[in-house]
């Protein structure tokens, strides 16, 4: 139960963000928010303020600003109406909710390098057998502080630093071992590997295996700023990297895709883990949701601002008859990616159970 409110919660939470994206923008340049609403169905809270009726729904599941004037329907030429705008004032109007998404992501990442995360540090716990750190004498416990000469004490540096190397090369550990310090030649191995996209890549190994042991790493205000904004880039980077590959056909959309069902169990899994760990959560899918809203389907934010776009080339607005059939197959496309996500979680998830109980 506690899980399902937690997921519940983040999910309102990325929801109110994206809406009140929309909402301060277009109150902003103008045009007169009829309804703010947080969920779907029966209503469990009402509040006029304004011109806006502000309300809490039984469906956590999404959420919507009702904006005077946003249909050709409702369109009765008034200036503070969402029509009455022009194609780019709208447009920003759109924009802000991903955006703000997509800052929310930023400011988890940063907020998770300045309170501090856990890590593992650079001690070895294990060996393999045909790799150079075995034959060079590297030894279970060993603490690597240095790398050619560079400082380190995390596990994740020190991956990074041997992977970049090539066959044929030599790396110099220096090595802590009960209070003594050892420098030693260790020889790289190439390997291919499959990284997150699927992609076959050359790294360099020398064959150990961290120790269990973790530490708690902080980074000042501005530190945690900057590499926040890395992790947010390469986040964004990565993602429509795996989009494209998923388009090109290169990569599994049923190994790469997760819906509702799915993030309900990461969710529980990260709670269990702590709050960095949900932090990080909400940090990756707030930006995921920033860039599958700005993907140009209609429907979609991405595919509005398409139509905007198109509008502001013709001069002139889509006929109500093309904005029909535009969203009429948005919403096909979107329920059918859902269905399948959906498909793909129970799958994932229940695969066993459910051939358990088919034999």
């Amino acid at each position: 139960m506690i899980n399902l409110l937690i997921f519940l919660l983040i999910l309102g939470v990325l929801i109110t963000i994206h809406e009140f994206g929309h909402f301060i923008v277009a109150k902003k340049i103008g045009v007169r928010v009829e309804k703010f609403s947080f969920g779907f169905g029966k209503r469990l809270l009402t509040v006029k303020k304004g011109d806006t009726e502000y309300s809490v729904s039984l469906l956590p599941l999404g959420g919507y600003v009702k904006l005077a004037g946003d249909s050709v329907e409702e369109f009765k030429n008034m200036p503070d109406e969402y029509l009455s705008k022009s194609p780019a004032e709208r447009a920003q109007i759109i924009l802000w909710g991903p955006l703000l998404n997509y800052i929310l992501g930023f400011l988890c990442f940063w907020l998770i390098f300045f309170a501090g995360y856990p890590t593992l540090t650079a001690k070895v716990g294990g060996l393999v057998d045909g790799f150079g750190a075995k034959d060079a004498g590297i030894q279970v416990g060993d603490n690597i502080i240095a790398i050619d000469g560079k400082k380190i004490k995390l596990w994740e540096d020190l991956q990074a630093a041997i992977q970049a190397r090539k066959t044929p090369s030599r790396v110099s550990l220096l090595v802590l071992r009960d209070n003594k310090e050892y420098t030693i030649e260790v020889n790289i191995k190439e390997k291919q590997l499959d990284d997150m996209l699927g992609q076959k890549r050359s790294v360099g190994l020398i064959g150990i295996t961290p120790k269990d042991e973790i530490i708690q790493v902080r980074h000042g205000p501005m530190e945690s700023f900057v590499l926040g904004a890395k992790k947010t880039w390469s986040l964004t980077v990565m993602t429509y990297k795996a989009l494209w590959r998923m388009i090109t056909g290169k990569l599994s959309m049923s190994e790469s895709i997760t819906g509702p069902l799915g993030i309900f169990f990461i969710t529980s899994k990260a709670a269990s883990v702590g709050i960095i760990a949900l932090l990080h959560l909400v940090a990756v899918l707030s930006i995921s949701l920033c860039i599958f809203n700005l993907l140009p389907l209609p429907v979609l934010d991405g595919g509005h601002i398409v139509l905007l776009a198109i509008e502001k080339i013709r001069g002139r607005q889509l006929s109500l008859k093309v904005e029909r059939v535009i969203t009429q197959v948005g919403f096909t496309l979107i329920i059918s990616l859902a269905l399948f996500a959906t498909y793909n979680d129970v799958l994932r998830i229940f695969g066993d159970k459910i051939a358990k109980l088919v034999k």
